[in-house]
């Protein structure tokens, strides 16, 4: 057996009530996208459920039709808008569009004519990120004829996505909150949402009527200035499969990049970057064995690691012994940092070779 990931509901679960109790009165509703950030969406999502999530977002159709047959009740937003040719799956799987320009919001429109009947949807304003939603310019076109424009969509949400949340004094989060109260004033009348994970931490003027929580759901660190709020969820380990004794100058993996600077002992351990472990780690990056954290020996390898393991006391040097690489010592924090990178690529790119474990402690 190689890498396994456990995977804690429980915490996940408290983490849900976490994000409830610090956005003040708004809802909270789950982003499961990227099979819930890699975890698995069909254990991650029905225990958000069980705790009182209601509303969920994903980013594309295929995600949202899984989710549905996970559960059946709950309203679903895809992020990723709508066309003519993913109509019949929003329409058969009762999901909901966030619709993102006027040309979605007409082929939404005429989609419910033909259906004779309201359709639920989300729209998003593009309030300074240039990625998706409608601009400033494109809802002043639409806006002389908002009424026939929306005609057949029943509006359950207005959002937008701020750009630089993770960082509380950047003067982009105040204009793109005073963007979306403009644009907000524009519209008709619906719930609104601008802050997830990190908007979150800037305050009630951000929380509005409900509230997006992806990476605070999973243990990631919303404000990296600031201590972490939530609870470890994922725990990444794997065994040893060799132990073996070096001399001072002896070189190790591809390349020789690692010399041996006194006689060194190295653990070979059964994970790779094939299972997520990230290449950028080596020579940076920290991995838990025997309660003693232990550097990387050499590049990381498809299948393979290696760890100086020569600290280590000797009793927990044992072929068979667990590492730890991600989890309650080794914080998704600082995996993110010292790959250069951040906690949400370190999670989605955990392989589905890493076996999955689920408990609810």
């Amino acid at each position: 057996m190689g890498a396994e990931l456990t995977v804690r509901l429980g915490a996940l679960a408290a983490n849900y009530g976490g994000v409830k109790r610090r956005a003040s009165s708004a809802l909270a509703f789950p982003v499961v996208k990227a099979n819930a950030y890699g975890l698995g969406v069909d254990h991650v999502a029905p225990r958000l459920a069980s705790a009182g999530a209601d509303t969920f977002f994903v980013a594309r159709i295929e995600e949202g039709v899984a989710l549905r047959a996970l559960l059946p009740n709950v309203r679903i937003f895809v992020l990723d808008g709508f066309s003519e040719a993913t109509a019949p799956a929003f329409l058969s799987h009762r999901l909901q569009p966030v619709l993102n320009s006027p040309e979605e919001i007409a082929q939404c429109s005429d989609l419910a004519k033909r259906e004779r009947r309201k359709l639920e949807a989300a729209v998003q304003i593009d309030t300074g990120m240039n990625r998706s939603g409608l601009s400033y310019s494109e809802l002043a076109q639409i806006e002389p004829q908002l009424k026939r424009a929306f005609a057949g969509i029943e509006l359950k949400l207005v959002m937008s996505h701020l750009a630089c949340a993770d960082e509380p004094s950047h003067p982009m989060n105040k204009a793109q909150l005073e963007r979306f109260r403009a644009a907000l004033a524009r519209l008709p009348s619906a719930p609104a949402s601008l802050a997830a994970s990190a908007g979150i931490e800037l305050g009630r003027d951000y929380h509005f009527d409900a509230v997006r929580p992806g990476m605070a759901l999973y243990g990631g660190k919303p404000i990296p200035a600031r201590a972490n709020p939530y609870s470890t969820v994922a725990i990444l380990t794997s065994r040893v499969l060799q132990l073996r004794r070096v001399d001072k100058g002896e070189t190790v993996g591809y390349g020789a990049t690692f010399a041996a600077a006194r006689p060194t002992i190295l653990a070979t351990v059964a994970m790779g970057y094939a299972d997520g472990l990230m290449r950028a780690n080596a020579g940076k990056g920290k991995a838990l064995l025997g309660g003693v954290r232990v550097g990387f020996a050499g590049r990381i390898s498809m299948d393979l690691a290696a760890l100086d393991v020569t600290d280590v006391p000797e009793a927990a040097l044992v072929v068979g012994a667990q590492a730890e690489f991600l989890g309650d010592a080794i914080t998704l924090d600082e995996v993110a940092e010292s790959a250069g990178t951040i906690t949400h690529e370190v999670l989605t790119s955990i392989s589905p070779r890493a076996r999955r474990r689920y408990t609810e402690s």
